[in-house]
Parts: structure tokens; C-alpha cells; sequence
């Protein structure tokens, strides 16, 4: 019998401020500008999951509003779920998983994130209902 292949599910807070720019997290094990968010827990809903990461990776409380985009890498087989999210309090507070934030304009986003970040951000941006579909390795968007 052949084994079923394995994916993990993760989700990311698009937090978008009252002047339209998007918070960004800075990695201290690699440097990297990126949304909060991290693998779902087994138990959690996709909206407990998403305000969970924010909180630990931030120190704020958020409210997801809306799905804007599902990611799959194609080489590690992790699922993203994206919802852009409203800021309803907190503080910031580095952590181990954050020792730096910005908040980054819409036209910032594409210098100070890789490819596939940047269109997991961007696309929370959008007023389109549907979700973005996109796959990517990593890095790069296969098949724009």
C-alpha cells in the first residue's frame, strides 16, 4: 500500500492599517520581512488559528475578515491560507519569532519580501470575494 502523501495547513494575518500599509514581521533565523502567521493547530478553526499566530507573533489582537488567498508550495506541500484582518488592540512585542515589525505600503511590499510573499500580501489588498489561487516553491509563483 502506498503511503498518502502529507501537507500541512498554515494561515497568515494580512493586518492592514488605518492608512492602508500592511504589517510586516522580521524573521530572526533568516532576516526576512513576512506576514505573521504559522501552521494550524489540529483543533483550531481557521479564524482561531489566524488570531492565535497574530498574538504570538506580534502581541496584537486582530480579526480576520476575509479569505483573500490559498498558496500551496509545490516543494514542501504546505497549504496557506490568507485572511486580511482588522487590528482591534495589543501592543507590539518582539519575541523569538519576531524581533522586528514595519508596516509597509502597498508599493513597499515587492522590495522587502520574496515573490511569494509579496503576492500573499498584495493580494489581500484586492476587493475581488474570491480567494487567490496560487502555487509557489518557495520563492517563486509557478505557472503566473
Amino acid at each position: 500500500m502506498t503511503a498518502l502523501p502529507r501537507h500541512s495547513v498554515a494561515v497568515a494575518g494580512i493586518v492592514i492599517d488605518d492608512q492602508g500599509r500592511a504589517l510586516l514581521i522580521r524573521r530572526p533565523e533568516n532576516g526576512r520581512w513576512e506576514p505573521p502567521g504559522g501552521v494550524l493547530e489540529l483543533e483550531e478553526t481557521f479564524a482561531d488559528g489566524v488570531r492565535r499566530e497574530v498574538k504570538e507573533e506580534t502581541g496584537l489582537d486582530v480579526e480576520p475578515e476575509a479569505l483573500t488567498g490559498i498558496y500551496k508550495n509545490m516543494a514542501c506541500g504546505i497549504v496557506a491560507l490568507a485572511f486580511r484582518c482588522r487590528l482591534r488592540g495589543g501592543t507590539l512585542t518582539t519575541n523569538p519569532e519576531a524581533d522586528a515589525f514595519r508596516w509597509a505600503s502597498a508599493d513597499e511590499i515587492a522590495t522587502l519580501t520574496n515573490e511569494v510573499f509579496a503576492h500573499r500580501i498584495l493580494d489581500a489588498y484586492r476587493d475581488d470575494p474570491k480567494p487567490a489561487l496560487r502555487e509557489h516553491d518557495g520563492i517563486s509563483l509557478i505557472n503566473l
